[in-house]
């Protein structure tokens, strides 16, 4: 019975499909009319969605011109000098031969030196591991649009805000991860350790995700919307001062969501100073317990130019563990300091627009997110205003960096009255000192360099690409 009646329906169905192909000539007409009107529709859909595509890709390639990002420089590293990335130091030792050839080949170290080793590290390989293992931050396009605005896109402006995220993201690091952790994308997962810090890794960079959601707090959607409330609109330019009240912001947002950042809590130094008794008051627990501690400093180092005697004292600052960069860069451009050879600054450019990466999706590809290209600077192009982040994970680093960061802030050859340092601490608190002012106007005053991007800033010196040694 079951095999007669399917044959009934099976017949009885491709009845109706007959009946279906032999209308009679008008219904054809009318079927003709709207598959041509369909196709019509959607052969002009794709053309809009081409048209779009295609203007997308220009913008994108228009905005890595305009910004200074080409592709085929190369970065030279001095095999005299060491390079310092945030606390860690490496150098370029001649390798046993002494040859040329051998010389420049990197990972190529001389074994016969233990104390230069026990100096130096891993030498410049240990570098390259370093560096690329940094979360790189850049201008997106094609995210879901902005809340209260037409923007898809942050190219052109949102590039202190991805400086921001990227010092951001290097706390984060160094909380979850710990300084020492490297990412090595031609390496396979090989144990349990190794599975739960990709997991780690994939996390921190989903909370950075382009898109206005609760899984994605440290967006810059997230940033955008918090920027109003500080006077900033879809759009507008920040300096590092705003970021960083910007940065404080979108973590205690997120803290209310996330369990994640329930013992990590973001100080940003007033007028220069840091009030040591704000500081105890906002990581110690009445359990006694502490929180650990991002420590955000802006400040101004000269009136229009940089000031040259602060030199030595910002790269100081890089050559300490506590150090996870600088935000800041040249005028109307924006890059986030890592470290320095010599006289020239160490930094990751956030200005190379990509295609957003879905984040949620499993296995996202992590590629986009960490740069080998090192890129240099020159100490003295550097813009006055910038802004200085530590992390302090205890509260014996607390005290540590209270401890030993005075000697770090004068400048060589000023008087040791400690007149003009980068900044001060003060043992009180800041309300207790002076009145706290209107944030609008204290970080607005020193930024006039942010506001308006200029083509003709771009760099036609700078360095990019691969790791060569000269």
């Amino acid at each position: 019975m079951n095999g007669s009646s399917s044959i009934v329906v099976q017949n009885s169905e491709l009845t109706s499909a007959e009946n279906c192909i032999t209308p009679n000539a008008s219904s054809t007409k009318v079927d003709r009319n709207k598959a041509a009107a369909s196709n019509a529709r959607d052969g002009s859909e794709e053309l809009l969605d081409l048209k779009g595509k295609v203007e997308s890709r220009l913008l994108s390639m228009w905005n890595n011109v305009k910004f200074g990002w080409t592709v085929k420089l190369k970065t030279s590293f001095s095999k005299e000098s060491p390079v310092w990335l945030l606390g860690r130091c490496y150098h370029r030792k001649l390798s046993p031969t002494g040859s040329l050839e051998s010389s420049t080949e990197i990972g190529t170290e001389a074994t016969a030196h233990e104390p230069m080793e026990q100096i130096y590290g891993e030498g410049i390989e240990g570098f390259k591991s370093d560096f690329i293992s940094k979360i790189w931050m850049t201008y997106r396009r094609e995210f879901p649009t902005m809340p209260g605005s037409s923007f898809t896109t942050d190219c052109g402006w949102g590039c202190m805000l991805r400086s921001g995220q990227m010092l951001l993201a290097q706390a984060l690091v160094c909380h979850f991860l710990g300084r020492s952790w490297r990412w090595s994308p031609e390496k396979a997962i090989q144990n349990a350790r190794e599975f739960q810090e990709d997991c780690l890794h994939r996390i921190i960079i989903k909370w950075f995700g382009d898109k206005s959601s609760v899984n994605s707090p440290l967006s810059i959607h997230q940033m955008v919307s918090l920027g109003e409330a500080l006077g900033k609109k879809p759009g507008d330019w920040y300096g590092p001062a705003s970021v960083a009240h910007c940065l404080k912001a979108v973590m205690a947002a997120a803290s209310k969501e996330n369990y994640e950042f329930d013992n990590i809590e973001v100080y940003v130094a007033q007028d220069s100073t840091i009030y040591i008794q704000d500081v105890y008051s906002l990581c110690r627990l009445p359990n006694g317990s502490w929180k650990s501690l991002i420590l955000l400093v802006p400040v101004k180092l000269g009136s229009d130019k940089f000031n040259p005697i602060y030199g030595p004292c910002l790269t100081s600052l890089l050559t300490l563990d506590f150090c996870i960069g600088i935000i800041g860069g040249r005028p109307k451009h924006s890059l986030y300091f890592v470290g320095y050879q010599d006289d020239r600054l160490i930094h990751l450019d956030p200005h190379y627009c990509q295609e957003m990466v879905d984040v949620w999706q499993p296995n996202f590809s992590l590629q986009s997110f960490h740069c080998r290209s090192p890129r240099k600077m020159p100490l003295s192009k550097m813009d006055p205003s910038c802004c200085i982040g530590f992390y302090l994970a205890t509260q014996h680093d607390v005290e540590t960096f209270i401890n030993i960061i005075q000697s770090f802030l004068v400048p060589q050859g000023v008087s040791a009255n400690f007149e003009y340092p980068i900044f001060t601490l003060n043992s009180g608190s800041c309300s207790n000192v002076m009145n706290y002012p209107n944030i609008r106007y204290s970080i607005y005053e020193t930024e006039q360099n942010w506001v308006t991007p200029n083509i003709q800033d771009s760099d036609t010196d700078i360095e990019s690409e691969e790791f060569v040694l000269v």
